[in-house]
């Protein structure tokens, strides 16, 4: 026979959360504080009697009534709370909170007489757009600069250079320095970890080391050694480093200088596929403008985005806010682990506990964007069909081998693909219909300049009245 229904009464709160009274009958009290008490005679030990045969009255005496009542009180708890969200459709965001706390609940629990339960929990929101369509967005119009080719021939330039050894001057800047070091904090003498070194080469450019290592190389000859002052920036990676002063010991012990390669077509086949010059850099020109647009169209993209979220009207709970923000802070770790950064050793708990706090704003600014996407695709009715996740999934299956890799959650693929297919239809509807707005970069900065002269030219004619004399 299934339980009675229970009485519920629920309430919205602010921040997408509802509060739910429960009223649980004195029977459900009774029998769950009987289940209890038989559960506990059958598990546990008191010497005397053996294991499943010590007599209620035994262990009430042994343990004690609040045990037991605490004991049935968790049980009925999950139970009664399973059901409520059953009975009442209440999709939960995250575990529910007690009004008024486990422990006052116990004190006043009788298993005789009708327990009344206050809880709250988050649940979803509901994202609501005011509007949709005829929106203005602005958004800066990125011009491709030529300039970027030379910039990507002079890094290609720069890694098939040639070192030639350099034994006649002193260390200059942009020179290739192979040094040993070691560091020790200024204030207690300490080492610093992974502050030290044995012949290793350093580029002798501004941001290689921290502030006044390279500095302090530079005008030092072959086999000179010397102590270098530095302090490490405040927001320096490591924790137990940021700000302090620190002294390194160094020693050079050569010095080499970079011999940049001709620019002709032979420099054009080491560095690329391309027989000749010309080719390469009509390549070049071919991608960065590609990457140009690519660029153009994920700023029109926010732009409308933003335009979207500005018409939203949603309350964020408190609980996928928190989840955004470890979702932040894990990328971040991966992010770092990626570079060949201890995680382990920087995330500290303070690290890890500033980090959320500062994410808090980016993880809320996130889910806006998802809801507000979420509500258009709502109201619009906009979908994906299975026809054209398959389509995909068989584009995909020939880019990564799938029905050869044995390491791909084909179920998460599809999510990922379903999503990616659902955002770029959203995005081809908000185009349409809504207006995107290019500004000039060019103007932008004329008109700031002409706003700022304005101000000027205000200021210097307010300054030249108040210079009169006044009348007599």
């Amino acid at each position: 026979m299934s339980a009675a229904k229970l009485k519920v009464k629920t309430s919205s709160k602010p921040n997408s959360r509802i509060a739910v009274e429960v009223e649980v009958p004195s029977d459900r009290c009774k029998n769950s504080y009987n289940e209890a008490l038989s559960k506990l005679s059958r598990s546990v030990s008191i010497p005397g009697f053996r294991k499943g045969k010590v007599p209620k009255a035994v262990v009430i005496q042994q343990l004690g009534i609040k045990r037991i009542q605490a004991s049935a009180l968790e049980s009925l708890l999950q139970k009664i709370w399973t059901e409520t969200l059953d009975q009442e459709g209440i999709e939960p965001l995250c575990e529910p909170e007690l009004e008024d706390g486990f422990e006052t609940i116990l004190e006043n629990f009788n298993p005789e007489k009708t327990l009344t339960l206050k809880l709250e929990t988050d649940i979803p929101p509901i994202p609501i757009l005011r509007k949709s369509s005829g929106l203005t967005a602005e958004v800066e119009n990125l011009i491709f600069d030529p300039k970027k080719v030379d910039d990507l021939i002079e890094q290609s330039r720069a890694q098939l250079a040639t070192k030639i050894p350099v034994s006649n001057r002193a260390a200059k800047k942009g020179d290739i320095a192979l040094v040993s070091f070691k560091g020790n904090f200024t204030d207690d003498g300490s080492e610093i970890e992974g502050g030290s070194a044995n012949s290793i080469e350093i580029e002798l450019e501004k941001g290689r080391m921290i502030p006044g290592f390279i500095e302090g190389v530079i005008g030092m000859s072959i086999n000179d050694k010397k102590t270098l002052k530095c302090q490490f920036p405040k927001d320096y990676h490591q924790e137990d480093a940021k700000g302090r002063e620190a002294e390194f010991k160094v020693s050079l012990e050569d010095l080499k200088v970079k011999e940049l390669p001709e620019l002709d077509d032979e420099f054009a086949k080491q560095a690329s596929d391309k027989e000749n010059m010309t080719e390469l850099r009509a390549d070049l020109e071919k991608r960065l403008k590609a990457d140009n647009d690519r660029k153009q169209e994920k700023n029109r993209q926010e732009s409308l985005l933003n335009a979207l979220v500005n018409e939203l009207e949603v309350d964020l709970p408190k609980s996928l806010i928190d989840q955004e923000v470890g979702v932040i802070v894990e990328q971040t770790a991966q992010n770092f682990a990626q570079q060949g950064i201890d995680v382990k050793s920087m995330f500290t708990p303070d690290i890890v506990k500033s980090l959320m706090e500062s994410s808090r704003g980016e993880a809320e600014k996130k889910l806006r964007q998802k809801l507000a996407l979420k509500a258009l695709a709502d109201s619009e009715k906009i979908e994906v069909s299975q026809k054209e996740i398959n389509s995909r999934l068989k584009e995909l299956e020939k880019d990564i081998k799938l029905s050869k890799e044995k390491n791909i959650d084909v179920a998460r693929l599809k999510e990922a693909v379903t999503d990616d297919l659902l955002q770029e239809k959203l995005f081809v509807w908000l185009e349409e219909n809504n207006t995107v707005v290019e500004k000039d970069p060019e103007k932008t900065k004329d008109k700031i300049k002409e706003k700022s002269s304005k101000k000027t030219t205000t200021k210097t004619n307010k300054e030249k009245k108040s210079s009169k004399s006044p009348k007599s």
